[in-house]
């Protein structure tokens, strides 16, 4: 069977999307010194976060319409011009020596920006340069350097950063994202752009592809339960893990570790055929709970970095497969639409597990908090496999090394939880 790396176009898009990514990875742990360094307030850092995440949670919507309605190719390539731009600025602004917070956040508002129409070419792109069965093999390739290149960024933001400064690392993800580009120019996609209709009405069809597919939208629920809790651990894992676990170095391997976990849950998913993709994923999610469980009762270190890994294990074995059953289980016409959708509604719990942590930790002590978020996360990923769609949708999608299974593909979209509804028919982490 032909690898997705023979295919020149997947070859192209796999090279872009590899630099970009490893560029990208240096910039959390950059960004967070440089940024403390020239104003010595978390409140500062706080601001420039915001300014990236706030125009991209708003603006998924329109990406997702403009991802349907022109080429994706050309979408991607001008987001990761205008991506370059902005962090080549903040780049020579840092190294400039005298770096201004409003220019900063202007800079990273405009790549937040850029990165909500970005986000939805993600799956369009793969989808339009690797055919059906080919496709779980290169969502997992994809998936298995991304969280390796996001594994090693932190050390080589590091290394950037106390060689030769901080700007230098928002350089080098400038540079990843003009190389991206370049190679984007070479790539032929296929594309059958949605019919043009009025704006609202785009985004009500998106909708209504969403709405009709039962295993869809409750999967989204699943997931924005999924990163709801995340959230709850992030917040409130780093102080239990300094003063009940062992210190600071406990935090420290708790995150390795699950850089592991997800780089090894991706491989696995390019190498393990369930009969139920999605259910299969969405229970894996559920494992989630384990290190919750863990934090709560003040577990021994080694078993909470353990469930930790588990735990992670189960998103990266979820995201290659979400995004081939979706690229399997759409029309063409309508996934920038559907992603848009799908990033839009499992981020919307982030923000508030964020709030609510602390404040309920302030409350009632951290147990409770981090108990709540290990059941919600449990029964709603659990939950799913309550729901018809969910138990039948995705195997043609994931057979695997021969044919396209009988009515599988672009073409065969009303599967048979759609057709039942009368209708055509991401934790994203």
């Amino acid at each position: 069977m032909t690898h997705p790396l023979r295919l020149r176009d997947f070859r192209l898009l796999f090279v872009g999307r590899t630099i970009s990514t490893l560029g990208d990875a240096v910039v959390p742990a950059a960004l967070a010194i440089a940024i403390t360094r020239a104003t010595g307030s978390s409140g500062a850092l706080a601001l420039v976060l915001g300014c990236t995440m706030v125009p991209r949670l708003l603006l998924l919507p329109l990406g997702g319409v403009i991802g349907d309605r022109f080429n994706p190719r050309v979408v991607a390539l001008v987001t990761d011009l205008v991506r370059a731009a902005a962090q080549l600025f903040v780049g020579v602004e840092l190294i400039g020596g005298d770096p201004r917070l409003l220019h900063i956040a202007l800079a990273e508002a405009l790549g937040g920006t850029a990165s909500a129409f970005a986000m939805p070419t993600a799956t369009p792109l793969v989808a339009a340069t690797v055919e059906g069965p080919l496709r779980m093999r290169a969502n997992a390739l994809l998936a298995s350097v991304s969280n390796a290149a996001r594994l090693g960024g932190p050390a080589l933001a590091g290394v950037l950063v106390y060689t030769a400064g901080a700007g230098w690392a928002f350089v080098l993800d400038g540079l990843s994202f003009a190389v991206s580009a370049a190679l984007l120019t070479r790539l032929t996609v296929r594309h059958s752009p949605a019919e043009r209709r009025p704006f609202f009405a785009d985004l009500t069809e998106g909708w209504t592809e969403i709405r009709s597919r039962d295993w869809y939208w409750t999967s989204l629920v699943a997931h924005a339960a999924w990163n709801g809790a995340s959230t709850v651990l992030l917040t409130l894992g780093p102080l239990i893990a300094s003063r009940e676990l062992g210190g600071d170095g406990v935090w420290i391997a708790m995150t390795q570790a699950g850089a592991v976990g997800v780089l090894a849950g991706s491989l696995l998913a390019g190498r393990v055929r369930p009969g139920r993709p999605v259910l299969v994923a969405n229970l894996g999610l559920a494992l989630y709970a384990l290190p919750l469980l863990a934090l709560a009762t003040a577990a021994p270190a080694p078993l909470t970095v353990a469930a930790y890994t588990v735990a992670m294990t189960g998103l990266g074995f979820l995201n290659p497969v979400w995004q081939t059953v979706v690229q399997q289980e759409f029309p063409a016409q309508v996934l920038a639409r559907v992603t848009s959708y799908d990033w839009l509604l499992s981020l919307a719990a982030a923000p508030l597990g964020y709030a609510l942590a602390p404040l309920a930790a302030d409350a009632w002590g951290s147990t409770t908090p981090l108990l709540i978020a290990a059941a919600l996360v449990a029964f709603a990923c659990a939950g799913t496999a309550a729901v018809p769609g969910i138990r039948r949708v995705g195997r043609p999608a994931l057979i695997g090394d021969g044919q396209p299974a009988a009515g599988s593909g672009a073409h065969d979209d009303r599967r048979a939880d759609a057709a039942e509804a009368g209708e055509t028919a991401e934790a994203r982490g």
